[in-house]
């Protein structure tokens, strides 16, 4: 744990229970949360490949991950970490321009 309290910038256990935490809850509930988005775009698993059925699935989860993810974070005290890693990731997918003027 010392090495993770070290690397992420973090001083107590309690943080990485809860970036953990955060991690867990907000994976599961961006694939909650897209299942009515693919009804919707009439995209299911019985009547659509699976071969496109699920890229697209994770595509729609994506964006729904990375925009909760910072909320969730919020919840449980870590905003400034989460936004952060978001912006971290993001610049790294080639969307830095988002955080331009940004510190």
């Amino acid at each position: 744990m010392e090495k993770l309290k070290q690397r992420w910038g973090i001083q107590n256990n309690w943080s990485i229970i809860a970036i953990f935490i955060v991690f867990a809850i907000n994976g599961s509930f961006a694939s909650w949360a897209v299942k009515p988005v693919t009804i919707f775009f009439g995209l299911l698993p019985e009547t659509t490949n699976p071969w496109l059925f699920w890229p697209l699935r994770i595509l729609l989860i994506f964006p729904i991950y990375q925009v909760t993810l910072p909320i969730f974070g919020w919840f449980f005290g870590q905003f400034k970490f989460f936004w952060a890693f978001e912006k971290k990731f993001l610049s790294r997918l080639g969307f830095g321009f988002l955080f331009k003027n940004e510190e």
